[in-house]
């Protein structure tokens, strides 16, 4: 269909007289209509075009693209690094939309709708895409920080991921902002108009590159530099320039270190040694301190075994603390080692870290790089003068230190204890517990029975600062067929312990309670009951004392058949005894035969 209202719209006199020499009056309006059609295809929607500015004011420039009507652009669209628009300027724009039969385009001033900044951006992503393509390296400068990585100009802006910053992502990508980078060109979207780069891909081909000639090249004992990319707890990665070697925490310094940051820091250059290389597993272990000469070379010349030296606590463990001779040379103080009379329960109860003190070499292990050190040995020791001090048979005096079952310990002076034996406590109480007469802290007086120097032992004796009562008193005061008065202390299944004075028992045997039978002493008797008991007997080698309950009232007749019973008795356990030693050869001799009559 002919749009008739185009063609009257011109108001060319001299092409509607020129048109009419050239065709006959009514075919004017159609070769009219055919010339503007074809000259309206060539401005279609989404072309770039040259215009002409024809107009300026203060917000927009009027531009004639040669078409029917002009097109405005926002003078925003000059950048400020660009000089203004002039009337009769030439300038390149986007047609974004024309004027059809349905009506004028979008804008307000004219018949067009034009774009001189997209027409620009089309330029250039056209001439990019002439010199750009997936794989390659490019250069550019970071713009700005987007959703997800940095916005970069190459020419166009591209897009950079953050995870393609680097092979460790930065703490902040946009710490790049304003840098020059090389990026290699991931993917190409040309309907999108959207680039995608990678600086990562690019340095990690790049190291690829750096770590297989390195590899070649790298050698056991060489000194090499490198940058600090990582610290851990364990040691410090140094990058070699293509490939990273581990820094342990033991190779950094001779002398002890509590951290690597002690020693490196991210991002420092260091010379390391190369000490070993695993090719298969491309692993490199570096050294700081072996550029340095080893202070334990010749250690035993400078550091003889007897010789006293000062050094530095560095170290406190439970077993023992470390000290530093110099740089590099520690050695360890066992706990044992600290004090030869103090009971040392953690060596910090003698030594801190910093503290100064003197020590003696005890030993030295040259391949092991260990000294052992003692502090004891710096000083005199006590035990060497305990036989001028506590010679046997002296009376000395001391504290009750700790009980235990078999005896108390009685510290004599700081470090110096003696063992007081339960068996050497009293001379006629029998003591099952050291609690039963002393208590910790108690002051208490004793004699020296022994001294053993090289065991560090000292025996003591309660008992013996009185005289044995069983040499002398018991056997005088107490005599056989002698009725005494004690009380019940003890029953056993045996029979009672009775006790007749302070510490001194005597055993009434279950067969001496009662005239009858007795299956159970507590039948008969109970502790705590007063007794009258007779003395059987009194054995001072054993320090025993029998007694008798059921004899008490006893005749002297049934006395004297009991004791010739038990002579008999006696005398048949000895005979027995001889073994094979009677005439006729038998252990219970036969009756002699009676005379015949």
């Amino acid at each position: 269909m002919v749009n008739r209202n185009l063609i009257r719209a011109l108001e060319d006199d001299d092409l509607a007289s020129e048109l009419a020499l050239l065709a006959p009056p009514e075919d004017t309006e159609d070769i009219l209509f055919e010339a503007l059609t074809q000259e309206q295809q060539d401005y279609i929607q989404g072309r770039i075009v040259d215009g002409r500015i024809v107009e300026l004011n203060d917000e927009w420039a009027l531009v004639d693209v040669g078409f029917k009507s002009e097109g405005t652009i926002g003078l925003d669209e000059w950048g400020p690094e660009e000089d203004p628009p002039k009337v009769g300027d030439t300038v390149k724009v986007l047609i974004e939309e024309m004027e059809d039969e349905l009506g004028a385009a979008d804008d307000p001033y004219g018949m067009i709708s034009l774009s001189k900044r997209k027409a620009e951006k089309i330029i250039q992503w056209e001439e990019m895409m002439e010199s750009v393509a997936e794989g390659q390296v490019v250069t550019g400068t970071v713009i700005r920080k987007i959703k997800g990585g940095l916005l970069v100009d190459i020419g166009v802006n591209v897009f950079l991921p953050g995870s393609q910053v680097d092979i460790r992502r930065p703490g902040d990508i946009g710490d790049f902002i304003g840098r020059v980078i090389q990026a290699e060109v991931l993917k190409i979207d040309d309907t999108r108009r959207n680039i995608v780069i990678s600086r990562r891909s690019l340095i990690e081909r790049q190291r690829e590159e750096d770590r297989a000639y390195l590899m070649k090249e790298l050698e056991n004992g060489q000194i090499r530099k490198g940058i600090v990319k990582n610290i851990a707890d364990f040691g410090a990665f140094v990058d070699l320039g293509g490939i990273d070697g581990l820094l342990h925490i033991t190779d950094m310094a001779w002398e002890r270190i509590g951290h690597p940051s002690e020693m490196v820091s991210i991002d420092q250059e260091i010379e390391v040694k190369v000490l070993n290389i695993d090719r298969e597993k491309q692993k490199i272990a570096l050294g700081l301190k072996q550029k340095d000469r080893n202070p334990w070379e010749n250690i035993e010349t400078k550091y003889p075994v007897n010789t006293a030296h000062e050094g530095e606590v560095v170290n406190v463990m439970s077993y023992g603390a470390f000290v530093k001779l110099e740089p590099g040379i520690e050695g360890l103080v066992h706990i044992s080692e600290m004090s030869w009379t103090k009971r040392v329960n953690h060596p910090s109860e003698l030594v801190n870290i910093g503290d100064k003190i003197e020590v003696k070499i005890l030993g030295v292990d040259p391949e092991g790089q260990q000294l052992s050190l003692g502090m004891k040995q710096t000083q005199k020791n006590p035990w060497d003068e305990v036989l001028e001090k506590y010679p046997e048979g002296s009376d000395v005096t001391g504290h009750v230190r700790n009980l235990t079952n078999y005896g108390a310990f009685i510290e004599l002076e700081e470090g110096i204890d003696g063992l007081l034996h339960v068996s050497d406590m009293s001379w006629t109480r029998k003591i099952s517990h050291p609690s039963e007469l002393l208590e910790k802290g108690q002051e208490v007086h004793c004699r020296v029975l022994s001294v053993d120097q090289d065991r560090r032992r000292i025996a003591l004796g309660l008992k013996q600062l009185d005289n044995d009562p069983w040499t002398t008193d018991i056997p005088e005061k107490y005599q056989p067929g002698q009725l005494v008065n004690g009380q019940v202390t003890k029953i056993t299944n045996f029979g009672v312990f009775v006790g007749l004075e302070d510490g001194l028992e005597g055993l009434l045997h279950i067969s001496e309670l009662a005239d009858h039978k007795v299956e159970d002493p507590e039948e008969v008797v109970k502790v705590g009951d007063p007794i009258e008991v007779k003395i059987l007997r009194v054995d001072t080698d054993e320090r025993k004392i029998g007694l008798s309950r059921k004899r008490v009232e006893w005749a002297e007749e049934q006395e004297e058949a009991a004791a010739e019973e038990e002579r008999q008795r006696t005398a048949g356990q000895e005979e027995l005894k001889g073994g094979l030693g009677g005439s006729d050869g038998l252990l219970i001799p036969s009756p002699e035969p009676k005379d015949e009559e």
